[in-house]
């Protein structure tokens, strides 16, 4: 190795020596925070009750029933609205009804309770504020039938949507509507609704 090699090696160490003294020279005081951060997500969940709401037989042209149910948040968060959608299917047991639905023999109205809750099915204590055939609801996307319910009260709560931790009642009349025809097609056939309820967050906030 020449000379000036090995000078240029001893500048290289003695620099890096004097780095890493002068790096321990300065640091007199030293102090550490650890910070330990947490983010847990809440819960969206809607409980039905009953989750049976309709199971009659023997039905015939004129009949209805009256039901009420209860939407309860059972999770930690406030649900800002409740979705439905609606399907449904017919069982026909001569083959015979041809192009006829029975679904749209049945119609669906939504009511509100302008009294107390045991007086909820008597006729001068609620209001019919929404009404479809089974076979027009079925065609609606949830949010084209929200779009269309949005103008009409049928929450016992003033503002939108369920808090956490409490319910809401939903109540509903549905009728085999008696078009005064011959319906006979329909005899000893049955219809299985669907409806499932979508629970929706409210807006995010500032934490």
């Amino acid at each position: 190795m020449t000379i000036k090699k090995k000078l240029g090696m001893g500048v290289v160490t003695a620099a890096l020596g004097l780095a890493l003294v002068g790096g321990g020279t300065y640091a007199y005081f030293n102090d550490t925070e650890a910070s330990t951060n947490t983010f847990a997500a809440g819960t969206l969940d809607l409980t039905l009750d009953p989750q049976v709401i309709f199971d009659v037989d023997n039905l015939k042209p004129g009949d209805y029933m009256l039901r009420t149910f209860e939407l309860q948040n059972t999770g930690s968060l406030d649900i800002a609205s409740v979705l439905l959608d609606t399907s449904y299917s017919v069982t026909d047991v001569d083959n015979n009804n041809g192009s006829e639905d029975l679904g749209e023999h049945y119609v669906v109205k939504f009511l509100k309770n302008e009294g107390h809750p045991e007086h909820i099915f008597d006729d001068d204590k609620y209001t019919v504020v929404y009404q479809k055939t089974l076979a027009e609801l079925s065609a609606m996307t949830p949010d084209d039938l929200a779009v269309e319910m949005e103008d009409f009260i049928i929450w016992d709560y003033e503002q939108d949507g369920i808090p956490a931790g409490e319910a809401d009642n939903l109540s509903v009349k549905i009728e085999f509507v008696d078009n005064g025809q011959d319906q006979n097609i329909f005899q000893g056939d049955s219809l299985e609704l669907n409806w499932t309820f979508t629970a929706e967050q409210e807006a995010g906030e500032e934490k």
